[in-house]
């Protein structure tokens, strides 16, 4: 069983397909019109891993056409994959921020989504798949009738978290995932919650020990 903040899973086949699918393979059959890669992970990335991660944006976009690549807007991780991508065309960045003025000096004039945007009433889907997280389950509905404290924006980062995968009506879901986890505690936090949305809505994704390989053999 993996039992972690968020959701209990028993004999569950993780989704991870690095054994199964190359780089080359990925980027073929990946690049086409509507796709949507993530890149994200955690805040905490060691000094040895942040250029690898600047080299996977810039290598993606430098390699492929239409993939628009989605990230979180945060630092760590999420900033250092989106510095890469927009080294070579910030016009194949989308952010998805957890409210309209995060991080803004950050986001490099790129494309930002965020639950302000939205009419989460309309969108049932994001907040009951944002009612896993057993943390913030709690602060969701609060969030979406409009209460705003220190307490209900944790809601706005789970939200975002999740949008980030299933997309709204109005921006497509996630076609693949790569994340930068913590591997000595793997899948917790935000990302931890990102990963098990895409698990749930069976939408593939690998982490830094595959997609690291990947880098180093092309």
């Amino acid at each position: 069983m993996i039992k972690n903040d968020y959701l209990e899973y028993e004999d569950l086949e993780l989704l991870f397909i690095g054994g199964k699918m190359d780089y080359i393979e990925f980027l073929q059959k990946y690049d086409y019109e509507g796709s949507v890669v993530l890149l994200e992970g955690k805040r905490e990335v060691s000094d040895t891993d942040k250029d690898k991660l600047f080299e996977l944006g810039r290598s993606l976009v430098s390699r492929t056409e239409y993939i628009i690549f989605r990230s979180g807007n945060a630092a760590g991780a999420d900033h250092y994959f989106s510095c890469g991508v927009v080294s070579v065309d910030k016009k194949r960045l989308q952010l998805i921020a957890p409210y309209s003025n995060h991080r803004s000096k950050a986001s490099q004039d790129c494309e930002i989504i965020s639950p302000d945007d939205l009419d989460l009433t309309a969108e049932k889907e994001i907040i009951n798949q944002s009612k896993l997280n057993k943390k913030t389950k709690k602060l969701i509905d609060k969030y979406v009738a409009g209460e705003r404290n220190k307490n209900t924006i944790k809601a706005a980062y789970i939200i975002r978290d999740t949008i980030k995968v299933l997309g709204t009506k109005s921006i497509k879901p996630a076609s693949f995932a790569f994340f930068y986890d913590n591997l000595s505690n793997p899948m917790s936090g935000g990302t931890g919650h990102t990963m098990n949305i895409c698990r749930l809505n069976n939408i593939p994704y690998i982490d830094q020990t595959i997609w690291l390989k990947w880098l180093d053999n092309n």
